[in-house]
């Protein structure tokens, strides 16, 4: 047996002597050979070795570390012998041997692997989520240009956002109708203000057909076509997204901050995402045109089918696209409230296919091109009472020189867009009840009023619209 071999369990070597050296002050002594004071007592041989842990366990707290450290590095030979305590079998510290515990090590391991596949999994889909957005860098530097004649913000933390919903024909949205070649107009027009509180978000809808003043804009080929009053969809297939925002704001004076461009598909994806809304229907359609054949009464509109409800015009009601404008409105709200009451913007697995689905089809301003900034925004927006959610469509009638188009109505739609614009609150209420309203405010009037309500609070304007909360069945 040679007798510089150490023991595999025993006391570490002095750090200041490397292991196989013989430390200062002590002499050669033959192998086996130790201090008198460190020498294990023997044990009678019938104690297992666990036994004999047991019992000195108590005196080895007494014990001096350092004599302990400074042990000989060498095998004790009383290792050979039956019931003779080793320092191979003495535990440090009175605690079991690590190898005995080994599951703890997997545990660790484990542990730690999970949290890689976790981080990794979730910074992958970050990542796909946020590769989803298209940035419209053109509209942005366009704007730029303009910068002088573009309104400046009133209240600083209140947000508007325009919403432009594409009517290209072409690639994936062909099925849809006719192609014109891939150019593009706004089929939908949404201006979304969010309060400086975020307890209240109100979308305006803008009707394509309403005559309004079309600034002088940049095409995509770099031209500049000339300043014209036309209909309101014409800007978007002139300029793109910066004409359209120009010409709200020329409009409104309300300050455009953001703005987001969404094609058919993402819209019913979104409602897929979030397993159907549900409508009801007087009647039954039944509209080739916007493929869509649905029975009357309650029921769960899937992607597919929603895209042609809110799409559909000759075939229910007047076929007018004011009335298209206002179910419009009330499904996008259904759309709200669903999201809201089902938990999907507070429940990361079900809001992941909802943002899947709407990244994939959203084109925005750099401010909004990140999956942080949507977040942001959604997470804002998450806290609004539905009822507070409300949709309008800003006052307008038949254009007086052609009744196929629409104009503003005044001094309503001034009044509106100076609430908006100074974050002033305005409220909506059913077309049917907005005109008995009306007919009481009419009846109350008398000619020799002598202006005593001058005093009384300003009561919040009211327009016809509805709000998210809104029960579609019971309309």
């Amino acid at each position: 047996m040679d007798a510089d071999v150490t023991d595999s369990a025993g006391t570490p070597a002095d750090p200041d002597h490397p292991a196989g050296e013989t430390p200062q002050g002590r002499s050669q002594e033959e192998p086996g050979a130790t201090d008198s004071q460190d020498e294990p007592e023997p044990v009678p041989e019938d104690d297992t070795s666990q036994d004999s842990g047991d019992e000195d366990k108590g005196e080895d707290k007494g014990e001096d570390k350092h004599d302990a450290a400074d042990a000989p590095r060498v095998k004790d030979q009383a290792a050979d012998t039956p019931g003779v305590q080793t320092w191979a079998g003495h535990p440090k510290d009175g605690s079991a041997s690590p190898r005995k515990r080994p599951w703890l090590r997997w545990a660790a391991l484990g542990a730690s692997f999970l949290v890689m596949i976790s981080a990794g999994a979730g910074w992958w889909l970050y990542k796909k989520l946020d590769g989803n957005i298209t940035t419209d860098t053109s509209a942005a530097a366009e704007l730029k240009v303009y910068e002088k004649e573009r309104p400046t913000p009133v209240v600083m933390d209140a947000q508007n956002i325009l919403l432009i919903g594409s009517d290209s024909r072409s690639g994936d949205n062909k099925k849809y109708g006719r192609d014109d070649g891939g150019s593009q107009r706004s089929d939908t027009t949404i201006l979304l203000h969010l309060a400086a509180d975020r307890k209240s978000a109100t979308a305006v809808s803008l009707p394509r057909d309403l005559m309004v003043e079309v600034p002088k804009c940049r095409t995509g080929d770099d031209k500049e076509t000339r300043e014209q009053f036309t209909q309101f969809n014409s800007a978007f297939e002139l300029g793109g997204t910066a004409c359209t925002i120009r010409t709200v704001e020329r409009l409104t004076g309300i300050r455009i901050d953001h703005h987001m461009v969404v094609d058919f598909n993402g819209f019913k994806d979104m409602v897929d995402a979030v397993d159907g809304v549900e409508i009801c229907l007087k009647e039954p359609i039944d509209d080739k045109d916007a493929r869509l054949e649905l029975p009357a009464g309650r029921q769960t509109l899937n992607g597919e089918e929603a895209l042609g409800y809110v799409r559909a015009r000759k075939t229910l009601g007047d076929g007018s696209d004011t009335e298209r404008m206002e179910r419009q409105q009330k499904f996008l709200g259904a759309l709200v409230n669903k999201m809201q009451s089902n938990g999907v913007l507070l429940n990361p697995t079900r809001l992941y296919p909802v943002l899947d689905a709407a990244t994939k089809s959203l084109t925005t301003d750099p401010g909004l091109n990140s999956l942080r900034d949507l977040y942001d925004l959604v997470r804002s927006m998450r806290d609004v009472p539905t009822e507070q959610v409300q949709f309008l469509t800003v006052p307008r009638q038949p254009y007086r020189q052609n009744t196929n188009r629409d104009e503003l109505v005044e001094p309503d739609a001034s009044e509106l867009f100076k609430q908006l614009r100074e974050d002033k609150p305005v409220a909506v209420v059913p077309a049917d009840e907005l005109k008995e309203k009306e007919k009481e405010k009419a009846q109350d009037e008398k000619p020799d009023d002598t202006g005593s309500d001058s005093e009384s609070p300003t009561p919040t304007p009211t327009y016809s619209g509805s709000s998210a909360a809104d029960d579609l069945c019971k309309q």
